[in-house]
């Protein structure tokens, strides 16, 4: 079988492999800092070069507009031009900022090869090992395979490639591209993702569900300027002070979020899903413990276990806030201004742009007198479920089986991938995500790292996932 000789070629190139991804990954392609947009075109370039050698058609397809340019997409195709199965196969090369540095280990764009924790293989360290350089490099590997050892791209399937370059800075320009190709893109049966995670190590899984996403920015706005704490302290609204007071308030005593309708699409586990997972064996306190944190630390909505609350249930989070002096020693002022920047998970049919529209109401609903609030919308994207009868579902599922001898386990992610939603509602398409990362990888984090037995395994569940495709297409 096809497949058959190209695992073995993947055996017998592996280090080539991992040299190529090495390469990738030198490139700091941090596509939410301007200084660093040639690397992001150039990580871009360096992709489609990958699939042309590969046998795909590729080209870079420019984003944005004149005035406000984004990173590019690739987009690159192969197989035959009809009556046969059609896969879009979505990644992004992008990666997110390194900071802090002084917490790395060693360099973050200059990745190493390190023996893997308790002995066990290796794993590469560097920022987007697994996300998603690492991942989207299992695909690249096993369409290679494929290529030198059939003679034809994707072994003879047909796969439509986007590799997009701002999925770590909010999609921005995803959107208006999927319109403008979705003649070509809507004649995709299924779309295939690997940025995704694994039960553990030796346990494969396939992502049936993500959830969706609102991302908002608020400041609080009061005196045109800083103020002197002890001569108005007291006397003028405080932004901070009042910012902290409004936003405790949105979650009441059961850690529900309090914002009227926002349950609204939120459906209720069954039975049978919550015994599923609960047979996953997943243990709470270890993966608390892997993050610093005691059993106590599992809090959370009441009625829902650690799991659930990550899967099924949506979710309000403050991930920053800050305002008046930030640096070294004293300075007493009272600021001008206070910010904060909050996001919404959501998950079943909940809708990004009502979930904004329902807090910025919310909020005005409870400005402090004496202020004004500036609301920003700054990117969402609605939740996606992949239909447990899928026949894709199924191949990838014997994919993982081939590749690693094990049945995968059928999951979800409390992440969010904006293309997911997109592709629905756009599309039509349903996402399958057959992804390889480790709890323990460090996703933005610093020394994030992708284990070489990872790598190994999505090779060549990819290279038996477009065998699949291709007998069908025979």
């Amino acid at each position: 079988m096809p497949s058959n000789e190209a695992a073995a070629w993947l055996t017998e190139n592996e280090d080539a492999g991992i040299e190529r991804l090495m390469e990738w990954l030198r490139i700091p392609s941090i596509s939410t800092d301007p200084a660093y947009r040639s690397e992001c075109r150039s990580a871009a370039e360096w992709a489609a070069d990958h699939l042309r050698g590969s046998g795909f058609e590729a080209d870079l397809i420019n984003t944005g507009s004149a005035d406000k340019p984004g990173h590019p997409i690739v987009l690159a195709t192969a197989g035959p031009a009809d009556g046969a199965p059609h896969v879009l196969f979505y990644g992004h090369y992008d990666v997110q900022p390194p900071d802090p540095l002084e917490l790395w280990d060693s360099p973050p764009f200059e990745p190493v090869r390190r023996e893997a924790q308790g002995g066990v293989g290796e794993r590469v360290v560097a920022r987007g090992a697994v996300d998603d350089k690492g991942q989207v490099a299992t695909f690249l590997e096993a369409m290679r395979a494929l290529w030198e050892t059939t003679g034809t791209a994707a072994g003879g399937a047909r796969y439509t490639v986007v590799l997009e370059g701002e999925e770590e800075s909010g999609s921005t320009n995803l959107e208006d591209f999927l319109r403008r190709h979705e003649s070509s893109l809507g004649k995709c049966d299924i779309c295939l993702i690997s940025d995704t995670g694994m039960l553990g190590r030796g346990k494969p899984a396939i992502t049936c569900g993500i959830r969706g996403i609102q991302y908002c920015e608020v400041r609080l706005h009061a005196a045109d300027q800083d103020l002197h704490s002890g001569q108005w302290g007291g006397k003028v609204p405080n932004p901070l002070n009042e910012l902290a007071k409004v936003l405790s308030g949105l979650w009441d005593s059961d850690q529900r979020v309090t914002i009227p309708g926002f349950y609204e699409g939120v459906p209720e586990l069954s039975a049978e899903e919550r015994s599923a997972w609960q047979s996953l064996g997943i243990d709470p306190a270890k993966s608390l413990k892997g993050i610093g944190l005691e059993p106590e630390a599992d809090v959370g909505e009441r009625g829902y276990s650690f799991i659930e609350r990550e899967w099924a249930r949506p979710t309000c989070d403050i991930n920053g806030i800050y305002g008046g002096y930030t640096g070294e020693g004293a300075k007493t002022v009272i600021p001008a201004h206070a910010t904060a920047k909050v996001s919404f998970r959501l998950v079943g049919d909940q809708d990004p742009a009502k979930v904004r529209d329902a807090f910025f109401a919310w909020l005005e609903e409870r400005r402090p007198p004496g202020c004004r609030w500036e609301l920003k919308d700054l990117h969402g994207g609605p939740p996606a479920l992949v239909s447990m009868d899928s026949p894709y579902l199924a191949m990838a599922s014997a994919a993982l089986k081939v590749a690693g001898g094990d049945d995968a386990a059928m999951i979800r992610t409390g992440g969010s991938i904006p293309v997911a939603g997109l592709l629905k509602k756009i599309l039509g398409l349903e996402t399958i995500f057959m992804g390889f990362g480790l709890e323990d990888d460090r996703v933005h984090s610093p020394n994030e790292k992708f284990e070489i037995d990872c790598f190994r395994l999505g090779a060549r569940a990819h290279v038996e996932f477009a065998a699949s495709v291709a007998d069908r297409a025979g």
